[in-house]
């Protein structure tokens, strides 16, 4: 299953580059059909990951109980850059069905982890956290994905806004795609949107096309700072945490120290 979601979101991602060069191209055909092929291939994701058809509208109808850690990782895999659980909400009220309760999600890093270190790597993924670029450490109320790069789950001074950016994108690319968002899913990218410059909203509906412009233009003047220090930071994490589970949850801070300290006295 694991390998599957996988492909299917390699292939979410390649069509949603596709239907924005169609649509740049002016080939409103071509656009139309890959929109097909990506509304299929998210069907079958949720498929892969949930074990039944999925729901990438409002939220309708009443769907199977599943685990808080599936929920939580459609969210994650929506934004693409680690969260805090307020903000999983609500993307998950907005784009998907079935129920989260914020309450549920207090002990799930910590259940993750101990599942984690009881059979490292039995399952497809974790939730896991986000790390801090300096300590290596637990980064609070963050939450992201054991499948994402290194890279991508530690944050730096820049990243919150940087990663409030990037999630502004991928959730207005959604909404721009899928074209089957209902009001409250415009409402989290309007509310996510509101601090960036040269976004103005009226109405129930998101202008996409300009949040997309807007974020991108900030992006652009952040992004690679931020790039630098998380990658360097994921250098360092690669090389001082041999514990796979220290480089998924994190290392304390007298852990962290006492590395410094050995790596100097070398």
């Amino acid at each position: 299953m694991s390998d599957s979601a996988d492909a299917l979101e390699e292939r979410i991602s390649a069509l949603r580059g596709a239907v924005r060069r169609a649509v740049s191209g002016g080939d409103r055909a071509a656009a139309r059909q890959l929109r097909v092929q990506l509304r299929q291939a998210e069907k079958d994701w949720e498929a892969a990951v949930l074990g039944g058809g999925g729901d990438t509208g409002e939220n309708e109808g009443a769907t199977p109980a599943v685990p808080v850690r599936e929920h939580v990782h459609r969210a994650l895999t929506l934004l693409s850059v680690p969260a805090a659980p307020r903000l999983i909400l609500s993307v998950h009220e907005g784009f998907f069905s079935g129920e989260l309760v914020a309450a549920r999600l207090t002990s799930l890093r910590r259940d993750e982890e101990r599942s984690f270190k009881g059979a490292p790597f039995a399952r497809p993924y974790y939730v896991c956290s986000a790390l801090t670029v300096d300590l290596l450490a637990p980064a609070r109320g963050l939450m992201a994905l054991s499948t994402w790069p290194m890279e991508r789950r530690i944050v730096g001074p820049l990243s919150a806004r940087v990663d409030l950016l990037t999630g502004v994108i991928r959730l207005a690319e959604h909404i721009s795609v899928v074209g089957k968002v209902g009001p409250s899913g415009h409402r989290v990218l309007r509310q996510l949107s509101s601090t960036i410059p040269g976004v103005r909203s009226s109405g129930l509906e998101v202008d996409t096309d300009a949040v997309i412009e807007a974020a991108r233009n900030e992006l652009s003047v952040h992004r690679d700072a931020d790039v630098g220090q998380r990658w360097e930071a994921a250098q360092r994490a690669v090389a001082q945490l041999t514990d796979p589970a220290a480089q998924l949850f994190g290392t304390r801070f007298g852990m962290t120290q006492r590395q410094r300290a050995g790596g100097s006295a070398g």
